[in-house]
């Protein structure tokens, strides 16, 4: 358990600061503020990318050496993480260390029902790649024939994100090789997985869901909108603790990590000159209260 735990606690390093690429920085807005100290880099929209200039492809020529760049952070985050951060990995990891020794006797105290596996199973496509990826190209390919910028933004800075939560979590799960509820003994012990690559430690759905809901509640911080993104990804979470897929603790660490590599990436990406562009979705939202009611 120690030894998982240092490793624990260097993986939920990821989000660390690197050094600053064309953007100096400047003071947050609202819409930046984020929970880790993150220097602004090369934004995914830049003032030549914008639809009449040189048309929809042309920002992702760019997403290679991004995601490049993204995982020397990620992997290299030990070396340069900001004290100021540590804290947060500390709770983190302590947090998620409590629940894997809980996770057996959590797991046996469920109904475990063919209708609570069922419904569960249902829920949690929610969290798959062949659900996300859409959304993420929907925001994209909807703000450009709309010439929405801060659209167009947020499918590509979540569509990075996606490729980076998943080039991470496949390297995870070989090194953790946690077996899933139904597997083995049922103890989910470490290092006794039937198949590495789909380890159950930690969990992808809920590390995608919370990455994108991530991204998604930066671009747009309103509560409407992080009512429903966060409500969809805890969905996600629970469901696949349901299907019996995965264990408490392995959506926690998943659905933590993926939320603070959206943090991250949003903090790195985000084209600052936006804030002070209307979007369509914001003129919507200005118009809509808590609650959802109309004025």
């Amino acid at each position: 358990m120690k030894a998982l735990a240092g490793i624990l606690i260097v993986t939920l390093t990821a989000v660390a600061q690197d050094k600053p690429q064309d953007n100096p920085p400047q003071e947050k807005s609202p819409q930046d503020k984020t929970a880790i100290e993150v220097k602004p880099a090369e934004p995914v929209i830049k003032q030549a990318d914008l639809w009449e200039q040189n048309g929809v492809l042309h920002p992702f020529h760019r997403m290679p050496r991004f995601v490049c760049r993204d995982e020397m952070a990620i992997w290299t985050s030990p070396f340069h993480t900001a004290k100021s951060d540590i804290k947060w990995w500390a709770i983190f990891g302590a947090a998620t260390a409590a629940l894997i020794a809980t996770d057996r006797y959590t797991a046996e105290h469920l109904p475990n029902s063919p209708t609570q596996v069922s419904i569960s199973t249902w829920g949690s496509r929610f969290g798959s790649g062949y659900f996300l990826v859409p959304v993420s190209a929907g925001f994209y390919f909807i703000g450009s024939a709309q010439h929405d910028q801060r659209f167009r933004e947020t499918g590509l800075v979540a569509f990075e994100t996606l490729i980076d939560v998943n080039l991470t979590n496949g390297v995870l799960k070989l090194i953790f090789n946690r077996a899933r509820p139904t597997e083995g003994n049922e103890h989910g012990r470490f290092e006794t997985g039937v198949n590495r690559w789909s380890s159950s430690f930690p969990s992808g759905h809920a590390m995608n869901t919370w990455a994108m809901a991530s991204v998604i509640a930066h671009e747009y911080p309103r509560p409407l909108v992080k009512i429903l993104v966060y409500g969809l990804a805890s969905t996600v979470v629970i469901s696949r603790v349901g299907a019996r897929r995965h264990f408490p603790g392995d959506v926690v660490a998943g659905g933590g990590l993926g939320w603070f590599m959206g943090d991250y990436i949003y903090g790195k990406r985000h084209n600052r000159t936006l804030d002070t562009k209307p979007s369509a979705l914001n003129r919507v939202l200005d118009h809509v209260h808590f609650g959802a009611s109309l004025n």
